[in-house]
């Protein structure tokens, strides 16, 4: 099977529907459009790479991530963005349709705090096409991450 697939077998298992949009989803801002919801509502994940190792941070799409706090809570001299190349290697999909797991190769996981408070968010489901809403706990569960503030 494709990681498309597991991914697909895995939201299915969670009961967790697929949302197959006509428009672009690989901003926030063009995601929050598409559903409908408040671009806080969007989660945005992002491969950071944090002393040479991949860092996975599910941040709330109307937020910009800290590097500097994030090398802080990674414990890393130095923090990143993942090259695009990088980001297809680890997750096994491309920039603007990275699910929050079901990657192809596990990563520290960060979700942010800000994230929790939501009835629902929307994260990407392997293409700038494809979404799925999710209660934030079970997205924290799931892509067993660690929760901070980002």
């Amino acid at each position: 099977m494709s990681l498309h697939e597991d991914l697909a077998a895995l939201l299915r298992k969670h009961n967790l529907r697929l949302l197959e949009l006509s428009a672009r989803t690989a901003t926030a801002e063009q995601a929050a459009e598409a559903v409908g919801c408040a671009v806080a509502q969007i989660v945005k994940s992002l491969l950071l790479v944090a002393g040479g190792s991949p860092l996975m941070v599910l941040a709330a799409g109307d937020r910009r991530v800290d590097l500097k706090r994030l090398a802080a809570l990674s414990a890393a001299s130095e923090v990143r963005m993942a090259t695009p190349a990088e980001v297809r290697e680890t997750t096994g999909f491309a920039i603007g349709g990275v699910p929050p797991f079901g990657h192809a190769r596990r990563s520290q996981t960060l979700i942010d705090s800000r994230l929790l408070p939501h009835g629902v968010v929307y994260a990407a489901a392997g293409t700038p096409h494809r979404v799925f809403a999710i209660d934030p706990d079970l997205l924290r569960r799931l892509s067993e991450a660690t929760t901070a503030d980002l």
